[in-house]
């Protein structure tokens, strides 16, 4: 759960984001028959489980909150997902706050009882494989079939959300929010493609540690860049010393590293929170002597994105809209 969090809890969230590895996509599920059955395989992070072919009470957690939620889902509980609230439409938000939280916002937040008084006959796990530790596997195996698929990289919320619905049965719905999402993104693509034309874009995130004078660079599938990516901005370079999952996408060098870091980017675009205020760790930069003195500062050719850590297509729509209103200006360009 990747949320803007005291430092602590963003790294053990960003060092379980490393380690975990997703698993197969719907393509890999098979019903157990060629007519409509009871029952079908799902493969799934924790292997290939036997799942209902049509769930009528499911339990969800992590990223699945937010994604059967939006699909409609037949949900009888959910973990706490505060990150996505501002990203919720009015009525998923009141689904959500009405639904019986049976977790927090940690795997190890679990309430077994609660899992067990909802009478679930599936469950879904939304959180990343190494996270699944901190999970009694057995005991919730012994209340219904449990299917786990997480997140390897920030940009595979797109797969992961996709497998969710699928698992919950309700991949029509996934498929209809994603084709109002293409649509979108196409036409913003359409829209600035001469004005982003040859631009080399950075972006600096929303995790960097200030306490330890370093800044959040993001490249490309990154929390702040796979969207944008999708309108046509080419986020340029790659991490130094790449390592598993999100250390792929996204690095954080010190402070006095950001003419280095950033130096050639001709665009820079920066994570600010859903009501458009800075995060302290953004803000650190933006404060920086360094900062004021890059090539794309002073050209004002620097861009806030809200709603970054979209996790759904819904979501990302949000997301969409906060682009096209901060790039508006390089159309006059």
């Amino acid at each position: 759960m990747l949320a803007h969090r005291p430092a602590a809890v963003v790294g053990a969230l960003a060092l379980a984001l490393t380690l975990t590895a997703c698993g197969s996509s719907d393509d890999d599920s098979s019903t157990t028959s060629g007519k409509k059955s009871e029952t079908r395989v799902f493969a799934a992070d924790n292997g290939k489980i036997t799942i209902p072919a049509d769930p009528q009470r499911v339990v969800a957690t992590g990223y699945a909150v937010p994604a059967l939620i939006e699909g409609d889902a037949p949900l009888v509980g959910i973990s706490s997902w505060q990150r996505g609230e501002p990203m919720m439409s009015d009525d998923d938000l009141a689904t959500y706050k009405k639904l019986t939280k049976v977790a927090g916002e940690q795997a190890a937040e679990t309430n077994y009882e609660a899992i067990a008084e909802a009478e679930p006959d599936l469950i879904v796990l939304g959180v990343p494989t190494p996270v699944l530790g901190d999970i009694d596997m057995d005991r919730l195996k012994s209340i219904a079939p449990v299917v786990a698929v997480g997140p390897t990289v920030p940009s595979q919320w797109r797969e992961v959300s996709r497998k969710h619905a699928d698992a919950a049965g309700v991949l029509e719905n996934y498929n209809s929010t994603k084709a109002a999402y293409d649509e979108k993104a196409a036409g913003l693509k359409e829209k600035y493609a001469d004005a982003l034309k040859g631009l080399k874009f950075g972006h600096v995130g929303a995790y960097g540690d200030t306490s330890k004078g370093t800044f959040q660079r993001e490249f490309g599938g990154s929390w702040g860049t796979s969207v944008a990516q999708d309108v046509g901005a080419t986020y340029y370079g790659k991490v130094k010393k790449a390592g598993p999952g999100s250390q792929s996408v996204s690095e954080y060098p010190s402070i006095e590293e950001l003419p280095d870091s950033l130096g050639e980017a001709d665009v820079i675009t920066y994570s600010v929170n859903p009501d458009g205020s800075v995060p302290e760790s953004v803000q650190y930069v933006l404060d920086s002597k360094l900062w004021k003195n890059l090539p794309a500062v002073k050209e004002k050719m620097t861009f806030p994105i809200a709603y970054t850590e979209a996790a759904t297509y819904g979501d990302a729509q949000k997301t969409l809209d906060a682009i096209d209103k901060s790039f508006a200006p390089l159309l006059d360009r």
